[in-house]
């Protein structure tokens, strides 16, 4: 069966035609949402360095998906009705920053489409300049590097074919090989992507929308990869039980080192034959694969792969009965959220762990969004949790760098009075509620909260998932490493040393108070042993600590 037969538009009919109606850009953006996702991980795998935090391709696949379910049913044939309609879903389930961006980008697209009935090549230019554009708007400080600058480029070149063909088809392609283009350029523009050896994520991700559409219309296949393996260490496995779908009952994870270089075609093809999910990691010669197979295969991707090469490890997961674990584990415990009155200033918190969100509920917030690293909350979700709240003045605390975006595109959508307070780290987000009060004026309680942001130090310590060197720091993969105020600072082989590093380079000696939030993934016992250590270290010093439940980070610190 080829690939056109999934969609709902004749591939051949489309690919032939001089214009484009709202039927067929609701296909266009379903082969785009297969393609992506597809290459989710590829996109993934491409901002871990070196912290685990790889979620801009689960982040833009989460919008594009948002985007299409808002058009899935409908039957529009108006172009430019069918674009603002992906727009508005894109925007609601914007997730992170690149989902932000890619939100912004439909939204442009929409615009210039405004409500026409069909779209031909020149006004398909007319609309990637204005997708540029408000993308560019979109952003306070614009980075150059990144997804913003593959739309400029990809608006630059599509311009510039125009003079040469009217052709939709031409110009998707010269569109596609733009973006590839400048893509490979983004390493030169971007020091730390130079520096760790990839790509930028989110506009690699641009990339593979346009392609998508693009491998449509060319009837190539959107199911399948195209035969690349990513670094051994961007193998975020833990995160493959988000959904277990049908005949996804068993994760196979096999560590191998082939008999002759692996021919990666037909290594994926065998693979595919078998099951889903499947990932390939190369590292120090030895490759690791992953992938979700129904009960009846299970040991298939075992005996495979040992007729091609050693096989050295091997791990099998019954997928079905950890989800059943997770379904019938102790309900959480129950959030005191403060009431708050019409009239009064609520205040919504985004928290990564349990922990955290009682402490954030112990200073008095009104709701909070479960979200952090590699877990970003849609814009969609923010908006809901304060739209309904019995007051029209409302404060967000965003606590990461990549949910500031989302926070701001929800207080964009609402006739609220709502200020984003950009807290980066759950530190400062707790800092600023210490500022908080209720009853007072509200411009006076914003400015309050946006200093106490700038009056606390955040570290977070976590292991490296690959060997880099950035800002003058060289880390190997599997050392511990700090972050303070999210910048690389100290590489070190144990918990205990990269917490000293992490205290010594905030100047703690000049400060009055430590606070840990320990980790999902650390046990009291190393806690308490390292929390001892940096007492003795720091006599004088208040030391608390706290339950945070945070994944992927073992701590989280304020220095105040």
């Amino acid at each position: 069966m080829s690939t056109a037969e999934f969609y709902s538009v004749d591939r051949q009919q489309l690919a032939q035609a001089t214009t484009l109606d709202g039927q067929g850009l609701k296909t266009l953006v379903e082969a785009a949402l297969t393609w992506l996702k597809t290459n989710q991980q590829t996109v993934n795998a491409l901002n871990v360095f070196p912290v685990p935090d790889g979620d801009t391709g689960t982040n833009m696949l989460l919008t594009l998906q948002a985007a299409y379910n808002e058009v899935s049913n409908s039957g529009e044939r108006n172009v430019g009705k069918m674009a603002h309609a992906i727009a508005q879903g894109a925007l609601m389930g914007a997730r992170g920053n690149s989902g932000v961006i890619l939100s912004q980008i439909w939204r442009g697209f929409a615009r210039g489409l405004d409500s026409l009935d069909v779209m031909d090549a020149a006004i398909m230019v007319r609309a990637l300049i204005e997708s540029r554009n408000t993308a560019y708007k979109g952003v306070v400080r614009p980075v150059e590097g990144t997804i913003l600058t593959v739309i400029k480029d990809v608006s630059i070149a599509a311009e510039q074919a125009l003079a040469e063909t009217q052709d939709l088809n031409l110009l998707l392609e010269q569109i596609v090989q733009a973006a590839d283009v400048s893509v490979k350029h983004t390493p030169e523009l971007l020091p730390i992507l130079k520096q760790a050896g990839v790509v930028d994520s989110g506009g690699k991700g641009l990339f593979f929308i346009f392609e998508g559409m693009l491998r449509y219309l060319k009837d190539q296949p959107l199911e399948t990869a195209t035969t690349t393996v990513m670094p051994l260490a961007a193998m975020q496995l833990e995160e493959t039980m988000e959904a277990v779908e049908a005949g996804q009952d068993f994760e196979v994870v096999v560590d191998f080192r082939p008999n002759e270089p692996l021919n990666l075609e037909s290594f994926y093809a065998e693979l595919s034959e078998m099951g889903t999910s499947i990932q390939v990691g190369e590292g120090d010669g030895f490759y690791r694969m992953h992938i979700h197979v129904p009960t009846e295969n299970r040991y298939l991707p075992i005996d495979y792969t040992m007729k091609i090469g050693a096989v050295t490890k091997v791990a099998i997961e019954n997928l079905r009965a950890q989800m059943d674990d997770l379904q019938h584990a102790e309900s959480t415990p129950h959030l005191q959220l403060t009431h708050v009155e019409p009239g009064q200033i609520a205040v919504v918190a985004v928290s990564p762990g349990m922990g955290i969100s009682q402490i954030f509920a112990s200073l008095g917030i009104n709701a909070v969004v479960e979200g952090g690293q590699t877990m970003n909350p849609s814009t969609e979700q923010i908006l809901g949790a304060f739209e309904n709240l019995p007051t029209d003045q409302v404060i967000i605390l965003p606590n990461n760098k990549n949910i500031v975006l989302a926070a701001q595109a929800a207080a964009s959508m609402t006739v609220k009075k709502v200020a984003v307070i950009p807290s980066k780290s759950v530190p400062q987000g707790l800092s600023a509620m210490l500022r908080l009060n209720p009853e007072g004026d509200f411009d006076e309680v914003v400015a309050e909260m946006n200093e106490a942001i700038t009056e606390v130090e955040s570290g977070e310590i976590t292991v490296a998932t690959r060997s880099i060197e950035i800002n003058g720091v060289s880390v190997k993969e599997g050392e511990v490493i700090a972050l303070l105020n999210g910048q690389l600072i100290a590489a070190q082989p144990d918990l205990e040393k990269a917490c000293l590093a992490l205290l010594e380079k905030a100047n703690t000696a000049d400060r009055e108070r430590i606070t840990f939030f320990y980790g999902q993934n650390i046990g009291r016992a190393e806690v308490n042993r390292i929390v001892d250590i940096i007492r003795t270290a720091y006599p004088t010093h208040e030391i608390e600590l706290h339950e945070g439940g945070q994944p992927h980070y073992q701590f989280i610190l304020s220095i105040e």
